[in-house]
């Protein structure tokens, strides 16, 4: 039986070190530096270096091949997190339970602690001591291409301009691979190049990873509708309060876990020509949808 809660340990004080690392260099400092500590060290699940770091395993390569990239992966994560949760955008008051970033500094440095951290993440990419130019760069088109507005960030703005609209199946599906699916898929795919993976291993992490990354949106959906806001470290219940398009509205609460199971089944699928190197990725995949926050 694989140890996931060990390996995400490990892969977690590696990631501390690096993030404090680049927090810690010479830089303007005082509260934008403080709000950028805030958020980034605040805790969460940081799925998406963690799959980096296993793509890279799985490739047969070493975790230290994909660290950058990892690390890069987690300022945007957490850029995004920032900026989805300032007033103009769904006004949260709580993430991974604490005081959103905007409510523990203010609106404006929220902002610009946001800014910082996307545009340092690619200063970290810039700087990947693993592999040559051409493959830094290959890296870098692969995330950017997710978190920009082929990616992410049109995920973001279909999901505002659909809240109050009934939305079709078809249509939720492309928000969520935008939104949340996207940087996933690319957090596979970033750590598989970067560890030298052949052309066959990147496109199946790939296809693991489009098939966990609508899992765990799915299960996201499930969890604001009956998770626990003292385990998950946010308010639950605020998909509907919102208008917002989910899987439970569409599907039913039941219809939405066995499609989350049937998502993760084809992730696993995708593994098949991998061996036990691929363990993390298996187990990371059973985790997204098996977690309660």
């Amino acid at each position: 039986m694989f140890d996931l809660p060990g390996y995400l340990a490990r892969n977690n004080e590696r990631l501390d070190q690096a993030l404090s690392g680049w927090l810690e260099r010479p830089e303007p400092g005082g509260r934008l530096a403080d709000a950028m500590r805030y958020s980034l060290m605040g805790g969460g699940k940081r799925l998406r270096p963690h799959l980096c770091l296993a793509a890279a395993q799985a490739v047969g390569g070493k975790p230290d091949d994909a660290l950058a990239a990892a690390c890069a992966l987690e300022m945007i994560h957490t850029y995004s997190l920032i900026h989805d949760d300032l007033p103009g955008m769904d006004d949260d008051d709580l993430r991974r339970g604490k005081p959103t970033c905007h409510v523990a500094f203010d609106e404006a440095t929220a902002i610009l602690a946001g800014d910082a951290l996307l545009t340092m993440a690619f200063e970290v990419l810039a700087s990947m001591p693993a592999g040559g130019p051409e493959l830094r760069l290959e890296v870098i088109r692969i995330i950017s291409a997710a978190a920009g507005p082929r990616g992410m960030v049109y995920g973001q703005m279909l999901d505002m301009l659909a809240e109050g609209a009934a939305l079709g199946l078809a249509d939720l599906e492309q928000m969520h691979r935008l939104k949340t699916g996207a940087l996933i898929e690319a957090s596979l795919a970033a750590g598989a190049v970067a560890a030298g993976g052949t052309p066959a291993q990147i496109e199946a992490v790939q296809t693991y990873g489009r098939a966990a990354g609508l899992a765990f949106q799915v299960t996201d959906d499930i969890l604001n509708v009956e998770g626990d806001p003292n385990v998950m470290g946010k308010a639950a219940g605020t998909d509907k309060l919102r208008r917002k398009n989910s899987y439970p509205d569409l599907l039913g609460l039941e219809k939405s876990r066995e499609f989350a199971q049937n998502l993760v089944q084809q992730a696993m699928q995708a593994l098949a020509g991998f061996d036990s190197k691929a363990d993390a990725l298996r187990a990371i995949a059973r985790y997204i949808v098996e977690r309660k926050k």
